[in-house]
């Protein structure tokens, strides 16, 4: 039986041919892009956007994300193509996938479990990130004897990287990573632009040593960076395509595969254009000729750390977004600005009403006032009262002291109360403006816009009141006088990492390497973000509790 060759369809699309086996990963390449015709692959994946690359036996979608889940695209499959998804807390993949009248089979799965393929002894299976928090999950594959693992934006423990070894038998034939960013922070905050440049340098960074430490975990025959980055062809939009130049969050392959070949010198590291194929089990590359004389940022020997892309590639985009200017402005007429007297601000007020019902958990965990400042027509400034025992609205806008202000037109605000796209999705579309007070993430807030459903809210609170604070690792950190030991939680407070294996210490304060969230090991308060505070004390002397 031949090796599987996997073909690359951009960004973080895969399609996998093996004997009697072709199985399609997150393929996204509508023209109409994601967000609200924010994303857009990058470079143009359309040249495969063909009936002979889209039949397959079946289709494999990590998450909801509008990036990965490209409702457009599976409305197109053949009737034949079965599609498989997580099973999630909430039953959001499922809604979305019905709600746009697709009607192939859809099979979800738990984690871990095995879903076989063909006869031949070929399966799959998810990997689900361990907090329900974060609805992201790995797909691993088992396809011809040999091993592909399709981690897209799955933040994986080592724990779980070394179990799906396991599960397989073998070492990973291939990997891919992603090792672009997926966020609206810091770059839609009110920051000025060095503290931008500051933030996104050392965002960059950390996920380009996240991914290292997870690849020397349980080394893969061949690594190979892809999901990201996307690019912005709306002209309001354009100028975070800079940003995928040094020291901006969306780092391209060029970029995050030259990083890994100089941190593991003995890892092989691939990273392929749209149409590009490689043989699972020779590793050997066929470059799509579509190619030929196209560069990504990272191939530009005199790429620098200005934060601007070399001038080929911002006429390469140029192109792309003259391409697609139609899909864009189709944007715009589907989300009209609602006129004066739509009743905007009392379907606000409806819904933040009925999302502050859902989880008391989470409003005592957000405790802050939320600010809207929508512009239109029928905007205004509203704030929202988000615990921490109640949740109320006020449309005149005189809280005296909100904690986060978030900025917005009134056109994507009300394709979020209208139901036709979800908080996150305008989030990731970048399409907002931001401020908070203390500048400290509050995943809490982000959770119960994000989620909206009490059973996901209800399935967080159960994993994090459940663990078990006495469950604890001793660390060391290095210091001037030597060499001083930690005794703290064994899992992270926020989503659950195994500190033993993801985390380091510096100057008394322990980072943790899967969301980089900072406690202060002297009083085991978490620094930078809202989260319960770390159990930690001084190897041999009292705990600090939370």
């Amino acid at each position: 039986m031949g090796a599987p060759v996997v073909t690359s369809l951009g960004h973080a699309g895969l399609r996998i041919d093996a004997t009697h086996l072709t199985l399609l990963c997150d393929p996204w390449m509508s023209p109409q892009g994601a967000f609200l015709g924010s994303w857009f692959p990058f470079p143009d994946n359309s040249h495969l956007l063909r009936p002979d690359v889209l039949d397959a036996d079946w289709v494999a979608i990590s998450h909801e994300h509008l990036d990965h889940l490209d409702l457009d695209l599976l409305a197109i499959l053949p009737s034949h193509v079965r599609i498989v998804i997580p099973r999630y807390p909430a039953p959001e993949m499922i809604s979305r996938i019905r709600g746009a009248g697709i009607r192939n089979v859809v099979i979800e799965l738990d984690r871990w479990e095995r879903l076989a393929l063909n006869r031949l002894g070929d399966w799959m299976t998810v990997i689900q990130e361990q907090s329900p928090m974060c609805h992201d999950a790995a797909v691993l594959l088992s396809v011809a004897g040999h091993a592909i693992l399709h981690t897209n934006d799955a933040r994986l423990t080592p724990a779980q990287l070394r179990r799906a070894v396991e599960e397989v038998g073998r070492p990973i034939d291939l990997m891919g990573v992603q090792m672009s960013g997926a966020s609206w922070h810091p770059i839609c905050y009110e920051y000025p632009p060095d503290v931008v440049a500051s933030m996104s340098a050392d965002k960059r960074l950390g996920k380009f040593k996240a991914v290292s430490r997870l690849l020397r975990a349980a080394p893969p025959r061949v690594v190979m960076p892809y999901a990201g980055p996307p690019c912005f062809l709306d002209p309001t939009l354009a100028h975070h395509n800079d940003r995928i130049a040094p020291p901006g969050i969306f780092p391209d392959t060029a970029q995050a595969a030259a990083y890994l070949r100089s941190r593991l010198r003995d890892q092989s590291v691939v990273r392929l254009l749209p149409g590009d194929r490689i043989d699972v089990g020779t590793g050997a590359v066929d470059p799509d000729p579509h190619w030929h004389g196209f560069r990504l940022a990272g191939d530009h020997a005199d790429l620098g750390s200005e934060g601007r892309l070399p001038d080929d590639l911002h006429a390469y985009l140029d192109d792309y977004a003259e391409r697609r200017a139609a899909d864009v402005a189709a944007v715009y007429a589907a989300f009209p600005d609602p006129p004066r007297g739509s009743g905007l601000a009392q379907r606000f007020a409806t819904h933040f009403e009925q999302l502050g019902a859902l989880s008391d958990y989470f409003l005592h965990r957000i405790g802050m006032t939320v600010r809207f400042v929508v512009a239109g027509d029928d905007g205004g400034t509203w704030d929202v009262e988000l615990g921490p025992t109640r949740c109320s609205v006020d449309l005149t806008g005189s809280a005296p002291a909100p904690g986060y202000r978030i900025t917005v037109e009134a056109r994507w605000l009300d394709a979020v109360l209208t139901g036709r796209v979800r908080w996150e999705d305008l989030f990731l579309s970048l399409r907002i403006s931001c401020w908070r007070d203390p500048d400290r993430y509050n995943d809490y807030l982000v959770g119960l816009l994000k989620h909206a459903d009490a059973a996901a809210l209800d399935e967080v609170e159960r994993y994090e009141t459940e663990r078990d604070p006495d469950d604890t690792v001793t660390l060391a950190e290095r210091c001037a006088d030597g060499r001083r030991e930690w005794e703290v939680s064994r899992y992270c407070p926020h989503a659950g990492e195994d500190l033993a294996h993801g985390a380091v210490i510096r100057d008394g304060v322990l980072r943790c390497l899967a969301h980089n969230f900072e406690f202060d090991l002297g009083t085991g308060e978490c620094l930078n973000a809202r989260c319960d505070p770390l159990v930690s004390r001084r190897a041999g002397s009292r705990a600090v509790a939370p």
